[in-house]
């Protein structure tokens, strides 16, 4: 937004450290991107599927969406790259009222969500080295989510070292995956053809939505590389350039995770695992995989933790700026110029979550369809920054205006339609959970 770019350019306290390069923008988009998915959704699709061949062709197209929303938002980014990525594209197209209802879903239904739920399937691998129960699995959780608190609270610097570290690390465990599968599969039956009826009471149709809203689950984060703009040494090459690379790799590791995952275990195999990875390399290569897995899934989900509190902190940082969230949220650090206030305020309310809710599958439900809405608006922003020649004259453009952004919305707005006939209940839940913001909106602007 105007204001946002008009404070940080006079502001006389300290400014965000601009550190961030390419490198850095990439591991911060596969870091936050490569989760928990790859290793707890693909035995759920398998359910709704029939093939390998089915299964692979959804995930292809996921990954062709992704990558052409990946430009839109290459485009966004570079015409007003500040601090907030989406909450300053919606808010200066749409009025603060849009913009503040994005912040809103962000720090109280979509980022501090998946923080919580990672965080407990961050345990729940710990508790394979060390036998937890009920409590001390909430406690290691929460502490798993404040000591990435603290790391980033200190200095963006660190978080970035150790993202770039998990990212090099979760990178290469998928690669060890499938290379492990290409070296160990030798004399063992390749299950790629195998076929099974779908399960459940979903029609063909509503089977293939559900399916793909997993597969976009596993996607998610890569839309976050735009919030530390502020702090990139030069946002106008680093954000297409990691958005680019970073979800090119993220489709190729996907595609060859999948093609592992069914060509060892089969449709029956998979269905029947619930963690498929590790049942992967169990057969390959003994209960040492089983280990192996454990370790890979605690690196990579706390590498996505650690990446959204890189990230979505500097959204409710933004909307403080703007006058549109508690003003006391608009605070850098003094010696570590980071955005403190904010990143504590993420923490706790991503542990309130995780204690109210308590389970992964209860916070993540509702996660990608809260997400795809806010696609859709950042989507239009771009039509109307074309129209109305809004942000910087010096920008990356999308190639095949407009026909590529019109495909992405109409397969956005396809996808939120189908998930609310076929599933109505959990997408009028999802849909309350928004709408809860809409009297604090009301108050901030009117305030503002």
């Amino acid at each position: 937004m105007l204001r946002t770019m008009v404070n940080e350019a006079k502001s006389s306290g300290p400014s965000l450290r601009k550190a961030l390069g390419v490198f850095d923008g990439i591991a911060i988009l596969i870091g936050i991107t490569i989760g928990a998915g790859i290793y707890s959704t693909p035995q759920i699709i398998a359910g709704y599927i029939a093939s390998f061949d089915s299964i692979i062709l959804l995930w292809l197209l996921v990954g062709v969406f992704v990558f052409t929303s990946g430009l839109i938002y290459a485009e966004l980014g570079t015409r007003m790259p500040n601090t907030g990525g989406e909450y300053v594209y919606i808010s200066r197209c749409f009025g603060p009222f849009a913009g503040f209802m994005f912040g809103w879903a962000q720090l109280f239904i979509i980022r501090t969500s998946a923080a919580a739920g990672l965080a407990l399937i961050v345990a729940d691998y710990f508790g394979y080295f060390v036998a937890l129960d009920r409590v001390s699995r909430i406690i290691t959780a929460l502490a798993v989510i404040f000591l990435l608190g603290a790391l980033n609270y200190i200095g963006i610097q660190r978080a970035s070292v150790f993202q770039k570290l998990s990212t090099i690390l979760k990178v290469g465990a998928l690669l060890s995956i499938v290379i492990v599968g290409v070296v160990f599969s030798k004399g063992h039956e390749n299950l790629l053809s195998t076929r099974t009826a779908p399960e459940g009471l979903l029609s063909p149709l509503g089977s293939v939505v559900a399916a793909l809203m997993l597969i976009i689950f596993c996607h998610t984060g890569w839309e976050r590389i735009g919030y530390p703009a502020g702090e990139m040494k030069n946002p106008r090459r680093v954000i297409p350039l990691s958005l680019v690379i970073g979800i090119g790799l993220v489709i190729l590791l996907y595609a060859l995770t999948n093609l592992t995952y069914h060509r060892i275990l089969g449709m029956e195999g998979i269905r029947e695992s619930t963690i498929v990875a590790s049942d992967v390399l169990t057969v390959l290569i003994g209960p040492v995989g089983a280990a192996l897995i454990a370790i890979l899934v605690i690196i990579s989900a706390s590498g996505s933790i650690n990446g959204t509190m890189m990230t979505a902190t500097r959204a409710y940082y933004a909307m403080a700026r703007d006058g549109l969230f508690f003003k006391w949220l608009d605070h850098v650090h003094p010696r570590f110029r980071t955005p403190s206030r904010a990143i504590v305020v993420h923490c706790l309310w991503g542990g309130a979550i995780l204690i109210i809710r308590g389970t992964f599958e209860a916070i993540a439900t509702g996660l990608v369809f809260t997400i795809l809405i806010f696609y859709g608006l950042s989507t239009l922003a771009l039509f109307k920054m074309r129209k109305d020649h809004i942000g910087s004259t010096n920008f990356f453009r999308v190639p095949l205006y407009p026909f590529l952004p019109l495909l992405s919305l109409l397969f956005i707005i396809g996808l939120i339609v189908l998930r609310t006939v076929y599933q109505w209940q959990n997408s009028a839940v999802d849909l309350i959970f928004i709408v809860t913001g809409i009297p604090f909106a009301f108050y901030w602007v009117r305030r503002r």
